[in-house]
């Protein structure tokens, strides 16, 4: 039985809806419910796990955290940074503009991927929009080469 052409252009806009939804997604499923580093500033760096030796909460290790750069954590959504050495700030991952997962840490920016906005790495304040309100702080401490949500 031959297909009909109205069923294959049907399914052809189902399989592109289904792409444009994944290509919008804030993360990608592998990073869905796990502590890996979706972003950093020029190397990639992941997330350090629990492990022996390791605060059983700790998100990131100071070796993930590039001075003037950052983390990002898919879950919990956080960004890590580290403006000056030895100073770690977090704060939500959330764009504050429309809900994206911010994409990047570089030269003290946090930078979100969907419409440009800047924020403060030191603060969290917005730098450029079109986002007006900062980002969140987070609490957090570091614990010998640890970095542990509080």
């Amino acid at each position: 039985m031959p297909v009909e052409r109205r069923t294959v252009l049907q399914a052809g806009g189902i399989i592109a809806i289904g792409g444009l939804v994944a290509a919008c997604s804030s993360s990608s499923s592998s990073a869905q419910g796990s502590s890996a580093a979706v972003g950093t500033t020029a190397a990639s760096a992941p997330a350090a796990s629990a492990s022996s030796g390791s605060p059983s909460g700790a998100v990131a290790s100071l070796a993930d955290v590039p001075v003037g750069g950052g983390v990002i954590i898919a879950d919990p959504a956080v960004v890590i940074t580290q403006p000056a050495a030895g100073e770690i700030k977090a704060f939500t991952a959330i764009c504050t503009h429309q809900g994206c997962l911010v994409g990047s840490v570089a030269s003290n920016e946090i930078i979100c991927p969907c419409h440009g906005s800047k924020f403060s790495a030191l603060d969290g304040s917005v730098i450029t929009g079109p986002a007006q309100a900062p980002l969140a702080a987070v609490g957090v401490n570091v614990e010998g080469d640890s970095i542990v949500l509080t």
